[in-house]
């Protein structure tokens, strides 16, 4: 049977950005650059390279910079580019392309806290399609992409998919969560169970959750179910719908993106290692940069 093309992705991008706070005062946390380029522009250019062509930003009224950066570029930028002849060209090329990355639509974030409210927000421009759900402050960098990976899992089970990296250390297991069940193929479970932060003693596998998740669109009914079963104050998660789906009997995969490290942006030390890792990879500046960092005798 064909499976639906995924052409659809979700962004949530209303988080305050609280970790880096003062820098994030002003700047939304989604717009911390890795080397030259905002962290959630990475994101895009791999669902972009996926096939993904429409990109909903979930946002919150102080997330402008986000609308702007993937918007066409002011004509005072244009010029100033031109005016800097073939030197600037390469910049100019690089500005116009963002906004032609794909077709992107904006959001604005209401309803309770939680990760399963940008989901609701967006419920009447994803209808009855499948669709890609991913972070703006977390990757994997792999070959083939994760979300290519993700869209391979789909196309050969038709089932929902999230993306998984393998535990490093005895603290992943306090910070992620973690799925157990039947493994389809090496690296791809078929789950019975989905548990956050479970510890070491306590995880299913050593498969942790992270980073991406390809959805099928009945995660929006039982999304209803747990928004309606809400208590006053409690947090809305949509891994409380994925279990929901599980218990009904739906299927659900934890597929491993092989080939892949996983970047996590979103707290400063981790956020510095990915710079300096980028930095080093970058091919104007990996030579000078790599002989500061040994000039330092650390």
């Amino acid at each position: 049977m064909t499976k639906q093309k995924v052409t659809k992705a979700v962004i949530p991008a209303a988080g305050f950005g609280t970790r880096f706070l003062p820098q994030t005062k002003a700047m939304p946390k989604e717009m911390l650059p890795i080397v030259d380029k905002p962290v959630i522009q990475y994101i895009v250019e791999e669902l972009v390279d996926a096939g993904i062509t429409d990109i909903i930003i979930v946002t919150g009224y102080h997330k402008r910079t986000i609308e702007d950066h993937f918007d066409s570029p002011s004509t005072d930028l244009i010029e100033n580019l031109k005016m800097g002849g073939e030197k600037k060209k390469p910049l100019l090329d690089s500005v116009m392309k963002i906004s032609n990355l794909a077709n992107f639509a904006y959001v604005r974030q209401k309803g309770p806290y939680g990760n399963g409210t940008p989901l609701m927000n967006v419920r009447h421009l994803i209808g009855d399609e499948p669709f890609i759900y991913t972070w703006s402050d977390d990757f994997i960098a792999a070959e083939p992409s994760r979300f290519k990976q993700l869209l391979s899992a789909y196309e050969k089970y038709g089932y929902s998919c999230m993306a998984g990296v393998r535990a490093k250390s005895d603290a992943d297991y306090d910070r992620y969560g973690f799925a157990g069940g039947t493994e389809l193929e090496p690296g791809v479970i078929d789950c019975t169970t989905i548990i956050e932060k479970p510890g070491k003693a306590n995880a299913p596998s050593n498969l942790a959750t992270v980073s991406g998740y390809l959805l099928t669109p009945d995660i929006f009914d039982y999304l209803d179910t747990v928004l309606t079963n809400l208590k006053p104050g409690a947090e809305f998660y949509y891994n409380d719908a994925l279990k929901l789906m599980l218990a009904d009997g739906k299927h659900v995969l934890a597929t491993e993106i092989k080939n892949g490290k996983y970047y996590d942006t979103g707290n400063k030390l981790e956020y510095m290692k990915t710079q300096i890792e980028f930095a080093l990879k970058d091919p104007d500046m990996n030579g000078a940069f790599k002989q500061f960092l040994q000039s330092l005798n650390l």
